[in-house]
């Protein structure tokens, strides 16, 4: 999943209410809709039998149909069939009133539940005829671009063709295989949930983050993704096949997708209301006050079961690449979820490397990522990284006196500045709870365990070393976090402290 990051998240505009509205569309607020809409006919009725002004009951008969109305433009996502269903009740409305027009005063309030009935059943039937009908439509575009694409070779791939967006989407959906594993939304729907894209909860450098609602109240997280001619389409394809293929409850799911004919992409996920790690660690100690000791193990350990699973579970090895705070997304209740499959890869089992450029971030990434040679272990790198800001509650690399001291200062001093290289003193000396994060409690049954500590401090030494042959697998990491096997004391000086990924752990800094 393209990379959104977590600095970059921004609370919904206030102005526009839009998280507020979105709940209305669940099933709270439909319920609300059509319980008032039954009260108000009623009233309606009631106003027909009783001996009112022929004003009075004009009056409350077009606020009944105001709210019928509501029924049948809220019932369907689409502006077009809005707007069909807009105009289908308008008729209808005028054939009422012209009908009770011409009705004598005695049988007025018959001719009011007469036509509210026949308003309401002929909505029931127009509703699924319309639902049907879209979805014949759909499969009839379906089976004629399926045609085209058996009766015509692959264009160039430049040439300009009108009609190939919709031939190339149905094309791509068959090679992946998407059909049946996922639901493919339409565009409207997708504006529809996100009110018109009004509520951002993320920015990135190659996706936006909307909330959205579904019809049955479920929120959900839409990704929009941003077109890029180079690689936009494959990464977006390449993130629906792997993702659609995992099942685990430490790593998000997909429920759906959005391929929109000319280049518009989204992805549906499930919401976490509670945001990423990044979110909590890095801003400030009041919030990382809310992640005591415990939560923090727990995280750790879901997330190396997540990555255990990908990495020794699928059919094919997936690769995350891309593991960091940011990238681990909390739920209601703190457990971790791990995200962003934009830039993963899906390899075959006899392969024990592959080589890639661009992937990773800065401060992360394997040393021999930065010569494009990646396995598991690279991911088993990025995840000692988040290890040790886990438990320092701080960056791995932090300048001192901020980011705005650092045009004027002498060069970095990472045996001070780089969080390994502190931990690695620490332990050496026996002091390691000095640079354990302060934001936690000390003492008592929900404060911090040292030996918990020093396993997870450890485990983070074992999977940052140098030599990948050193690095243990995933379930070897579940196991020591988890006591089931035993943690030998990782090298006292590793060779992970090299000039090129120094250099790159600077250059993080300074970026930031």
């Amino acid at each position: 999943m393209p990379d959104v990051e977590a600095g970059s998240v921004v609370d919904p505009p206030q102005a526009r209410s839009c998280c507020c509205c979105a709940c209305l569309r669940g099933n709270a607020g439909k319920i609300l809709l059509r319980t008032a809409l039954v009260v108000i006919l009623f009233v309606a009725v009631c106003f027909g039998f009783a001996r009112h002004s022929v004003g009075a009951k004009l009056a409350v008969e077009s606020v009944a149909y105001v709210a019928t109305a509501c029924l049948y433009f809220c019932s369907f996502s689409s502006w077009k069939e809005k707007t069909v269903s807009g105009t289908f009740l308008a008729v209808v409305t005028v054939v009422v009133v012209s009908v009770e027009a011409t009705t004598r005063n005695d049988d007025h309030g018959l001719a009011i539940l007469i036509c509210t009935i026949v308003a309401l059943v002929v909505y029931c039937i127009w509703k699924p005829y319309q639902a049907l009908l879209s979805c014949i439509e759909r499969r009839l575009r379906r089976a004629a671009a399926a045609t085209a694409t058996a009766a015509e070779p692959l264009p160039p791939e430049k040439k300009e063709d009108a009609g190939r967006p919709l031939v190339q989407a149905e094309r791509l959906r068959a090679a992946f295989r998407i059909d049946g594993l996922l639901r493919e939304y339409s565009y409207g729907e997708i504006q529809d949930m996100t009110l018109d894209f009004g509520c951002v909860v993320g920015r990135g450098g190659s996706a936006t983050v909307f909330r959205g609602v579904l019809d049955d109240g479920t929120a959900v997280a839409v990704k929009r993704i941003v077109c890029d001619e180079s690689v936009g389409e494959a990464d977006f394809l390449s993130e629906i096949t792997i993702v659609a293929s995992v099942h685990h409850y430490a790593l998000v799911g997909l429920l759906g997708y959005c391929l929109q004919p000319g280049g518009g992409r989204y992805l549906l996920y499930p919401f976490y209301e509670n945001r990423s790690l990044d979110y909590w660690l890095f801003s400030g100690e009041e919030r990382r006050c809310h992640l005591p000791w415990a939560t923090r193990r727990h995280v750790a350990v879901d997330v190396a079961k997540g990555l255990a699973y990908l990495h020794h579970e699928c059919k094919n090895q997936i690769l995350h690449l891309d593991i960091k705070p940011a990238n681990i997304l909390l739920d209601g209740d703190f457990r971790a979820h791990v995200s962003d499959f934009g830039i993963s890869m899906s390899i075959g089992r006899d392969l024990t490397s592959v080589d890639t450029r661009g992937r990773g971030t800065l401060g992360y990434m394997a040393p021999e990522m930065l010569v494009n040679a990646l396995s598991a272990k690279s991911d088993e790198y990025s995840y000692g990284m988040m290890l040790f800001e886990l438990v320092g509650g701080r960056r791995n690399f932090e300048l001192a006196g901020g980011a705005g001291a650092s045009q004027a200062r002498a060069p970095p001093d990472f045996t001070k500045e780089f969080l390994l290289c502190v931990m690695r003193d620490r332990m050496e000396e026996g002091r390691l709870m000095e640079v354990v994060d302060a934001a936690m409690a000390r003492g008592g049954a929900a404060g911090v365990d040292e030996e918990e500590v020093e396993v997870v401090v450890k485990v983070a030494f074992w999977c940052t070393q140098h030599s990948r042959d050193m690095r243990p697998g995933m379930t070897d990491v579940v196991d020591m976090l988890e006591g089931r096997a035993p943690i030998s004391p990782p090298p006292v000086r590793p060779e992970f402290l090299g000039d090129t990924f120094l250099v790159s752990c600077a250059r993080t800094a300074m970026s930031r």
